[in-house]
């Protein structure tokens, strides 16, 4: 377990599992979101490269990465409504410019 560990003060069964679950939760939590913030990366960059091929491949995956978030709780739905709005604006910018 990486980063803040939880605090233990009391030896109770149902304290220990619960500092555990958290833990675990914590882990699957980070991983989601790292997942989430590499894709968009990817998306980005591929956007300010100009790249529109690979930008129009990155799109649905990173959405749909960022849908799984939401109903994982990991991303709050208006955070996660916005991120997709802004990435899906910057690709059709740049679908828009290819096409010119």
């Amino acid at each position: 377990m990486a980063g803040q560990g939880t605090k233990i003060k009391k030896k109770k069964k149902s304290v220990l599992k619960r500092a555990a679950q958290s833990g675990q939760r914590a882990d699957v939590n980070r991983a989601n979101r790292t997942r989430v913030r590499t894709l968009m990366k990817r998306l980005r960059t591929a956007v300010t490269a100009g790249d529109a091929t690979a930008a129009g491949n990155l799109l649905q995956p990173t959405l749909s990465a960022i849908d799984r978030a939401i109903s994982k709780g990991v991303l709050h739905e208006n955070t996660g409504n916005r991120y997709k709005s802004r990435l899906a604006l910057a690709h059709n910018g740049l679908k828009a410019n290819a096409a010119k």
